[in-house]
């Protein structure tokens, strides 16, 4: 399986780093807990009154640091989350998407940590 097959494409973030693999593991460490933190505050977004505003700008965060660590079916999944509205089963739908997207994200970081130190 390609690299773009992948969860988080590691060509692209090696374009970056010069394929630092310390580089690689530190970013891919921040990425990792700024996705939990956006994931949560769009969750909490979903669960009680809606703010458009706000869970626009969260997607469109998560939406820029997937991307820009290649993780790019994860950065997609927040560019159609960051069209949604207020219109609560849009949120949720592109929530639980998000979720999915970002836990094999996740799954993928760490097996990349594991085997990488």
């Amino acid at each position: 399986m390609s690299n773009t097959q992948q969860p988080v494409d590691l060509d692209h973030l090696d374009r970056y780093t010069g394929g630092d693999r310390t580089i690689n593991r530190e970013i891919l460490l921040l990425f990792e807990t700024q996705c939990r933190e956006l994931i949560a505050k769009l969750e909490h977004l979903s669960i009680g009154e809606s703010d458009a505003k706000s869970w626009r700008q969260i997607a469109h965060t998560l939406k820029g640091a997937a991307h820009g660590i290649g993780a790019f079916a994860l950065g997609d999944a927040a560019a159609e989350a960051e069209k949604t509205g207020n219109e609560k089963d849009a949120t949720l739908a592109a929530l639980e998407r998000l979720k999915h997207k970002s836990a094999a994200v996740r799954l993928f970081i760490a097996d990349f940590l594991k085997n990488s130190g």
